[in-house]
């Protein structure tokens, strides 16, 4: 009897084993390696010439990385403030019992569903003045109608915008409308017999109460537009020039197409670096607000 309570007390960690090993080799293992790599002299091929901290020098004095992270701010502030404005929107647009909401949830949601490659070669396509929108308003006559945003050095990084908020915001969404559903009725219904206006119970009582949500949606859509990569990659290559690169796709050019490993390594730590510095405050708050 003694030996069977044994087995089940130790069944669910030989079924879980196989998966942590998996985890700590591929994923924990080899972002000790790639920080490794960044203190060597790598550069087409892994070079363990220990070099230290001179590639993180070496990163920070290139104005292409800092072109990178000067559209990395530009990008995630726009994206996580539209995505969150859009919805909140959204979700309170639902929460009003709305008819066809049903319909409504799936159409919001769908984008979500897409790969970022897919999104970002559709909207490339209906960006591109010469297949796209422009184009088709002059065949409908407004010959007048200028639309070339992905061709302006200034401007192509809002297309970017424009195609994440698109794929995101239906699953901020989501969120949002989860944290309404929880709202306690009874205060709500408390506030309209006090006489507050629907404007003043939202304000007051609603978002207020839906701050972690908004927390977790902040630290979602942050992770999202750090390494952001593949919409990059799909929807304009990193330009024209470098308008539209970001710290991932900087990554990817110094380590695979520029042969400079070692500095493509530098930036994937500062990346993760960034990425830890959003999470963990989160998590320290999530655990300090369980205890109390």
């Amino acid at each position: 009897m003694n030996s069977r309570n044994r087995l089940q007390e130790l069944l669910p960690k030989i079924v879980v084993a196989p998966s942590f090993v998996v985890i700590v080799l591929f994923v924990y293992g080899f972002i000790a390696y790639t920080g490794y790599l960044s203190m060597t002299g790598s550069k087409m091929l892994p070079n363990y010439t220990f070099v230290g901290f001179s590639n993180y020098a070496k990163l920070w004095a290139l104005p292409h990385w800092w072109r990178a992270i000067s559209n990395l701010a530009i990008f995630a502030t726009l994206y996580i403030a539209i995505c969150s404005v859009l919805g909140l929107f959204l979700a309170i647009l639902l929460d009003q019992k709305i008819r066809g909401e049903g319909v409504l949830r799936p159409i919001y949601l769908y984008p979500m569903a897409l790969s970022f490659i897919v999104t970002g070669t559709a909207w490339k396509w209906f960006l591109d003045p010469g297949i796209g929108l422009e184009n088709t308003m002059h065949l409908w006559g407004w010959e007048s109608f200028s639309f070339t945003w992905i061709k302006d050095n200034k401007l192509a990084i809002y297309c970017v915008v424009i195609a994440a908020v698109w794929q995101s915001s239906g699953f901020v969404m989501a969120m949002f409308l989860a944290g309404l559903r929880g709202v306690d009725n009874e205060m709500i219904k408390a506030a309209q017999v006090d006489g507050a206006s629907t404007v003043t119970i939202y304000r007051r009582i609603i978002i207020p109460l839906m701050r972690p949500v908004f927390l977790s949606a902040f630290v979602v859509l942050a992770h999202l537009a750090i390494k952001a990569y593949d919409l990059i990659v799909a929807l304009t290559g990193g330009g024209p020039g470098q308008a539209t690169e970001l710290p991932a796709t900087f990554m990817y050019s110094y380590t695979f197409t520029r042969n400079q490993m070692g500095i493509g390594a530098s930036s994937a730590i500062i990346m993760l670096i960034m990425i830890f510095s959003i999470i963990v405050p989160y998590l320290y708050s999530e655990i300090r607000g369980g205890k109390r």
